[in-house]
């Protein structure tokens, strides 16, 4: 694991504006493990106009070539998977079991349906008496977070070079060695100079940087919604389009009728996931109040299996750690009662928090309305399905959520009056096609599959 002192701009690795670094550090054992450029908006700008002076060639290059070198980037990331599991592992804390599968696995199919994507999808139809041309928007600012580090990358660089776009590069502080690993297998894969480019950096200069400049057609962010809006407010005054795919507080809604054991226990292997640090982890469980006890007792056995430092890993920081500690306190404060787990931190060195399961929570609740970003759910209990429907709408977020029933036709019916961007019915299995993004403060637009792909087009009509 080599760390690069410099920025990928133009095809190549070229020295950093300033003299600024920044620390990674392993979430672990909380040693520094490497340094990078701080960017600044010389940086910014020096990645810009190298991605917009490659633009015209690649927006003209055909899609089946545009294809082949998705393609050829997928097999890189497969030849280097293992390198690149270990790097998550070592700035994440991601069990490398975890890194491995997910991590580094996911990204490889997320990059190989864009490949195909490429190659078969029309960019142009008829209408009427109309051709319709789906064109690239130009250049994109991608601005990346931590919790995903690969996969959240693949999903936005993918789509826009399978669309003709370029793309500037701004991936979260605390994971940038995994991109720099990305940026490794672009310049491996072949593409040509100024297509991808990366720029290491804090989010208020260098993010902060990209949004605004006037040389970047789209910016496509993934994190808080709070800073979501920072980067709305700054796109749209300058009338730039945007993909924000922001945070979540999803509901996982167990039907009287439901296998209750299985929906309890993969409902917990969900949450614990990624030590709790994924946006549409479902951390709000609905069980119906006649199975409330049962379903806290199962929640404890299976909780008991999600060892800190083996299953679970730690958070990504310090700053992370305190905060989810924060909200633990605070759900004992406002009279929630714990099932598993609490505020104490279980390893004096690295930053885990304890698995944390809490009991009687209500919905108006801060642990019940607010996104922790950590292995902590709430067990909520509902008088019948309309009441369920309620607590399950009533956050300001929309990203995701899971419906348990013993008839999938059941669930479903409840799934289409849920107001969230995805449901999983009864376990359903991630697929990679199928669009993912946010109703209400959880975002705009979507990412993965064809509909991820039509976020970097623009649309031109010739009448005849």
């Amino acid at each position: 694991m080599k760390a690069h002192d410099g920025m990928y701009i133009g095809g190549q690795w070229r020295p950093a504006a300033g003299p600024d670094t920044i620390a990674v550090v392993n979430p672990a054992d909380e040693q520094v493990i490497a340094h990078v450029p701080a960017g600044t908006a010389e940086d910014v700008d020096a990645a810009v106009r190298a991605a917009r002076e490659a633009f015209p060639a690649w927006a003209a290059t055909p899609p089946a070539e545009r294809a082949a070198g998705i393609a050829a980037l997928r097999d890189v990331l497969v030849a280097r998977k293992d390198e690149i599991a270990e790097t998550v592992t070592a700035e994440l804390g991601a069990p490398l079991a975890l890194s491995r599968t997910v991590h580094a696995g996911v990204p490889v199919l997320v990059a190989g349906s864009y490949a195909e994507l490429a190659a078969s999808y029309s960019f142009e139809e008829r209408i009427g008496n109309s051709t319709v041309l789906l064109e690239p928007v130009g250049v994109v600012g991608a601005i990346t977070p931590w919790n995903y580090p690969l996969h959240q990358v693949v999903a936005k660089v993918a789509p826009a070079l399978a669309a003709g776009c370029t793309v500037v590069l701004k991936p979260a502080e605390d994971t940038p060695l995994t991109a720099q690993l990305f940026a490794e297998a672009i310049h491996e894969a072949g593409l040509p100079a100024g297509v991808f480019n990366l720029v290491t950096g804090l989010g208020p200069v260098a993010g902060q940087a990209l949004a605004a400049h006037e040389g970047v057609d789209l910016v496509s962010f993934t994190g808080s919604t709070a800073v979501g809006r920072q980067i709305g407010a700054t796109a749209g005054a300058a009338v730039k389009r945007v993909a924000l795919e922001l945070g979540g507080k999803s509901a996982n809604v167990i039907l009287p009728s439901a296998d209750l054991a299985k929906a309890v226990s993969v409902g917990i292997a969900n949450v614990m996931s990624n030590s709790g640090q994924t946006c549409s982890a479902w951390t709000r469980m609905l069980v119906h109040k006649n199975q409330y006890d049962e379903a806290l007792a199962l929640a404890a056995a299976a909780v008991a299996k999600y060892v800190p430092g083996e299953r679970v890993g730690p958070l990504v920081n310090a700053k992370q750690q305190q905060r989810v500690r924060g909200y633990i306190e605070k759900g004992l404060a406002e009279g929630a009662r714990l099932v598993a787990g609490g505020p104490e931190a279980p390893y004096e060195t690295g930053y885990y928090v304890s698995p944390t399961v809490f009991a009687d929570v209500t919905w108006d609740m801060t642990i019940a309305q607010e996104e922790i970003f950590g292995p902590v759910l709430s067990i909520l209990k509902y008088e019948d399905e309309e009441d369920a429907l309620r607590i399950a709408n009533g956050t300001v977020y929309g990203l995701a959520g899971a419906v348990w029933a013993a008839d999938a036709a059941e669930a479903v019916a409840f799934a289409r009056r849920m107001d969230t961007g995805q449901v999983d019915i009864n376990g359903g299995r991630f697929n990679p096609l199928a669009p993912f993004g946010g109703y209400k403060q959880s975002g705009v637009g979507r990412e993965l599959g064809p509909h991820g792909l039509s976020e970097y087009l623009q649309t031109k009509s010739l009448q005849f």
